[in-house]
């Protein structure tokens, strides 16, 4: 294309050749724009799950360091610090998120949609005037970075000189570093522009969101390493903890009681003698001993209520007999006369749909359950399936058969609804939308559940378009046909153009109908 004069033809060719290039770097950008809002999310996902286990472990440090301060009071009192260490610090960069929401006018649109708006925060100039001046960092760009290099020293601050934390510290460097970077040409960057200058608005939310991520799996490996310099000692029989182990939590007044006696770590050690209060259980018998180590022990329960249990473990060590005392607690219920019945998704059950639901009985084994009710069919394990018919109420009739032979009813009674009405859609947008006149000629009219427990496939039948100034036109299916096409054409800047009497059906169940479907108003950008 470069050499020679060229015809008017073939300049046209080359200009549309440029422009459909241009058009796939548009696309390509909304997709990967969408992909950072989506990796976002996983973040966030990770670490309220992280939260949820940091918290744990710290609970159980403080657990030990109350049962055994003189090994775990400094682990515990080290957890504890680079605890508020690490919240300080997740906060602060939920603040400069914040900020990006903010100084980027996406806060609005982030609130309403409940998640980024990734396709508006296409940019970063908001965020490059807030940190960077020219090629140097303005204060609040230098600010964020001494906040990182304080977290770091702050963390350093409680490891201490102890070469046993030098890996740790080596970890929250590498996941930490401020250092500058080498780009592709080769020369050096500061850290923070190399990382955010210049990038879309989502993709600088998301690394920070990541970063809040990598602060929750420094806390998690701290508090692991807090707990394993703690018990690496602890290699001898005499520092494990025999664990009554119950088969189940509660048992029926006169039912033989069955659970394992187990040491702590699970060590494959079989022991040679098993006491469970004054009576000497056979270790000969079947099922006495399991793979790992653990003993099963057999007694009649006693009365309604919560009863102690106590004995002795005694194991062979270095040739010696090593005794070791095991105490636990048991509760014996009296046998159930009702049934727990719950619909695993609502608080009624929806006409038209295979409403999944749980059916249980206290105590008792879901072979030995049965429930009846109209439109309740079982799928097995305690599944079931209610699909409700008409009337506005089912009650659901649970029977459970119990260990001596005798029977438990119970019943339940549910609301009948129907499925509310669909909202009709064009390009997956609802209401009153803006859309220039190509747009609504190639977009897809359809019609959606808002906010409904199930997500019920909805197939578009037929719909009615009215463009000002023309008549009606009716259209089969999901897209314009060419007499709604050419009625579109016609249509001027600022029309409103109104698609409605949309009919939908749930795609496999023909038998149902929907309720009407909302219109969708169109208004004509140009």
């Amino acid at each position: 294309m470069a050499g020679g004069k060229l015809s008017a033809r073939q300049k046209m060719i080359n200009l549309m050749y440029l422009v459909f290039i241009a058009m796939i770097a548009m696309t390509t950008s909304k997709e990967i724009l969408s992909a950072f809002s989506l990796f976002n999310k996983k973040f966030e996902s990770a670490n309220e799950l992280a939260v949820a286990s940091n918290t744990n472990l710290l609970k159980g440090l403080k657990t030990q360091a109350e049962e055994k301060p003189s090994e775990f009071g400094v682990a515990y009192n080290n957890a504890q610090q680079i605890s508020t260490i690490a919240n300080e610090f997740f906060t602060y960069l939920e603040s400069q998120k914040k900020m990006i929401l903010d100084k980027g006018k996406f806060a609005a649109a982030y609130a309403e949609e409940g998640s980024l708006p990734a396709e508006e925060m296409d940019k970063g100039d908001a965020l490059d005037e807030f940190w960077f001046t020219g090629d140097r960092l303005t204060k609040n760009g230098q600010a964020f970075v001494d906040r990182i290099n304080k977290f770091k020293s702050d963390v350093n601050a409680v490891l201490g000189d102890d070469v046993a934390y030098n890996p740790a510290k080596e970890t929250l460097e590498r996941r930490f570093s401020t250092a500058d970077v080498p780009n592709k040409d080769g020369k050096k960057q500061t850290w923070l522009d190399y990382n955010f200058k210049g990038f879309p608005a989502v993709a600088s939310y998301t690394k920070l969101t990541a970063m809040q991520n990598d602060i929750k799996a420094t806390e998690a490996n701290l508090y692991n390493v807090f707990l394993g310099n703690t018990v690496d000692e602890a290699t001898s029989l005499k520092n494990y903890e025999a664990i009554v182990i119950p088969d189940k939590n509660a048992f029926f007044a006169g039912e033989k009681f069955t659970g394992r006696v187990v040491l702590g770590k699970y060590a494959n050690v079989t022991p040679t003698k098993l006491v469970v209060g004054s009576d000497e259980l056979d270790l000969d018998r079947e099922g006495a001993i399991d793979s790992t180590g653990a003993a099963r022990i057999e007694f009649t329960v006693g009365n309604v209520g919560e009863h102690e249990i106590d004995g002795q473990f005694t194991f062979l060590e270095k040739g010696e007999q090593l005794p070791i005392d095991f105490k636990g607690n048991y509760v014996v219920v009296p046998r159930p006369k009702t049934a727990t019945i719950s619909a695993d998704k609502m608080n009624v059950v929806y006409r038209g749909v295979a409403n999944p639901m749980t059916i249980s009985f206290a105590g008792v084994t879901d072979d030995k359950v049965k429930a009846s009710g109209n439109g309740l069919s079982p799928k097995g394990g305690g599944q079931y399936v209610m699909n409700p018919g008409s009337g506005k109420e089912v009650t659901i009739n649970v029977t459970a058969t119990l260990d001596d032979g005798s029977t438990a009813r119970d019943s339940k009674t549910f609301r009948i609804k129907d499925i509310p009405a669909p909202t009709g859609t064009i390009s997956k947008q609802s209401g009153v939308v803006k859309l220039p006149k190509r747009n609504v000629e190639v977009g897809t009219v359809g019609a959606e559940l808002n906010d409904f427990v199930f997500d019920l496939p909805i197939q578009t039948t037929s719909f009615k378009v009215k463009v000002p100034g023309q008549p009606t036109i009716n259209v089969a299916g999901t897209k314009m046909n060419a007499q709604a096409k050419a009625a579109i054409r016609r249509a001027r800047r600022g029309d409103q153009i109104t698609i409605f009497e949309i009919k939908a059906k749930i795609q496999g169940n023909n038998k149902y109908r929907l309720k009407n479907v909302s219109p969708v108003i169109v208004e004509v950008t140009n």
